[in-house]
């Protein structure tokens, strides 16, 4: 019996996640499909889930917290962070919530960590994909500082960043979408000139391969990734979740 996942979001026409699945599918053999559910209200849900009869479902901007009152469980992971970005639809029809966001993460960074060891990190956004890459970071003992638009406290704003705080910080993530497809000037206002070759500058974004933030760090020397190795890895994570 055919199957059926898709992504949940709002304004995702850029996502890859589609086109990833269905080559995968289509080169496996596997009777599934893939789609987008683009969505300008989470409440829209309710339509979309009366009206498909899905397996599992990605979660991504910004509905990875949204999406809690439409599950029934949360994986224990997915609790601690905060946030979702996969559902499995349970033989009895309930959902859970996991997070493969952090896995993808970690496993996309270590690769970087063999060439340099930072001990500290900055986390540029607030959302639920900063929140995964909280929890990976602090799996790895990597300390860690939120920036926000916004004083809030233990983080900084943006305005706080100087010289002394982007030194002793080698590694930068950007977890907003700043910089995101079609808007590819944008990025995060950091003092980019204390960048050096001993910082990391990763981005979750992956469309374009190389955001303004990343073309900063890369003018700098700084070892630069986008986020596409951890979509890649997150996707399997979300198949094998949706398939145990």
């Amino acid at each position: 019996m055919k199957k059926t996942y898709g992504l949940l979001g709002k304004n995702i026409s850029y996502s890859f996640s589609a086109s990833y699945f269905g080559e995968r599918f289509e080169k496996e053999q596997i009777d599934a499909s893939y789609q987008n559910f683009d969505l300008q209200n989470i409440e829209e849900l309710n339509d979309v889930l009366k009206a498909n009869p899905l397996n599992g479902l990605n979660v991504t901007i910004p509905y990875k917290q949204a999406i809690f009152p439409f599950l029934k469980r949360l994986d224990p992971i997915a609790e601690t962070i905060g946030a979702v970005n996969v559902v499995k639809f349970e033989k009895d029809g309930s959902l859970t919530g996991y997070n493969s966001d952090f896995y993808g993460f970690k496993n996309s960074l270590l690769p970087l960590l063999e060439k340099t060891t930072p001990k500290k990190a900055l986390l540029l956004g607030t959302g639920g994909a900063s929140k995964a890459v909280a929890y990976a970071l602090e799996s790895l003992g990597i300390a860690y500082t939120f920036v926000s638009r916004n004083k809030k406290e233990g983080k900084y704003t943006y305005e706080e960043l100087n010289q002394n705080i982007i030194e002793d910080n080698l590694l930068i993530i950007n977890c907003t979408p700043l910089g995101t497809f079609p808007n590819v000037a944008a990025c995060p206002d950091i003092p980019y000139e204390f960048i050096t070759s001993k910082h990391v500058l990763y981005d979750l974004i992956y469309n374009p391969a190389e955001t303004t933030f990343l073309k900063k760090g890369a003018e700098k020397e700084a070892i630069i990734s986008n986020g596409l190795q951890m979509l890649i890895l997150q996707a399997e994570k979300s198949y094998e979740i949706w398939n145990s």
